[in-house]
């Protein structure tokens, strides 16, 4: 499954959203309302579950120095990995994007397609209004 949010053009420099992203308690910020769990697990990983979803288990694998982020599932349950891009426009603005690829069966993708992009949608409306 392939999901991607809209992109977005934040006032802020590419720096100040990479270095707010690599600090993963900081995603509890911009979570949706309907975020029922949010627990850090350590330095790079936590755990989360939004309304009606499973537990998700994140954490950081793989960063390139202020343009890309990509947290990952912690465990081979439920693989995902969810990819930050961030793009420099001017000094202080930036272009952020969400990038969400998971495979599941087809019935898992069916239910949670919906929920996963809402998701996404609005992490990514939430860090615009950082």
């Amino acid at each position: 499954m392939h999901l991607e949010s809209p992109e977005v053009k934040i006032s802020k420099s590419q720096k100040e959203i990479f270095d707010f992203l690599i600090s993963v308690e900081n995603f509890e910020k911009i979570m949706p309302e309907s975020i029922e769990k949010f627990e850090l697990l350590d330095q790079e990983s936590f755990l989360f579950q939004l309304k009606g979803m499973p537990v998700l288990k994140s954490q950081l694998k793989e960063k390139t120095d202020y343009s890309k982020i990509i947290l990952g599932a912690k465990s081979d349950k439920l693989p995902f990995t969810l990819t930050a891009n961030i793009e420099e426009i001017a000094e202080n603005s930036s272009k952020f994007q969400l990038i969400f690829e998971g495979e599941f069966n087809a019935m898992m993708s069916m239910m949670i397609k919906s929920p996963i992009k809402k998701f996404i949608n609005t992490l990514t409306e939430n860090i615009q209004k950082l």
